[in-house]
């Protein structure tokens, strides 16, 4: 006969009352437990068409105005935010058997912010966003290498300006939601929802 056990280890997240504390702690709990990438998410965007679409992008900030990831304002996702610029996004670590859920409004962030972050990255991602024409179609991968190539020789000794179609975005969540899993499909889920500048919380069934 199957046994109920309940996980007992380490504190009761459900009892957070601030969950941009409760991610900053279960993010680092996930980059020092994930093989790769704790940061990946998947990231839920519609056009004016309302058809949902869905991809995995890199986190690059998380904090109370929100979370941030870069990309490049033509893609599908660039271009289905400008005509529906609200988002929802995932992060699922298995290792932890966790999960971050949220959604909200979408806005740009600051030019200032989108140039600190595009030159701390390897001068080869700089080169590749210049490079890319995102989601556009590409004749074959030696078009694409070719441009990198003369991309390379051209700012060779200089600084990879960023272009003005890269840029980040930011999720303002109007909710947070922390899954954690429990035995028998019996899961600890809290979600926070805004309310103004404060945050209610509510425990949901499984």
């Amino acid at each position: 006969m199957d046994r109920l056990r309940i996980d007992e280890t380490g504190p009761d997240f459900t009892l957070s009352a601030d969950p941009w504390a409760l991610f900053t702690q279960w993010m680092a709990e996930a980059e020092r437990s994930e093989p790769e990438d704790a940061n990946a998410m998947s990231l839920a965007t519609a056009g004016s068409d309302g058809l949902p679409d869905v991809r995995v992008v890199l986190l690059k900030g998380a904090d109370p105005r929100g979370f941030v990831f870069y990309t490049n304002v033509e893609s599908a996702k660039g271009e289905e935010l400008a005509q529906n610029p609200q988002a929802a996004m995932v992060l699922y670590w298995k290792s932890l058997r966790r999960q971050v859920r949220a959604r909200g409004p979408v806005t740009r962030v600051s030019d200032s912010e989108a140039d600190a972050y595009f030159a701390s990255r390897r001068r080869e991602s700089r080169i590749g966003a210049l490079a890319s024409s995102q989601s556009r179609p590409l004749a074959d991968r030696q078009t694409l290498m070719a441009q990198v190539a003369e991309l390379t020789a051209r700012y060779e000794g200089q600084m990879v300006p960023r272009p003005e179609r890269w840029t980040g975005f930011r999720i303002a969540p109007v909710t947070i939601e922390f899954w954690q899993n429990g035995d028998f499909r019996l899961h600890d889920r809290v979600r926070f929802t805004r309310d103004g500048d404060r945050w209610s919380r509510a425990r949901l069934y499984p």
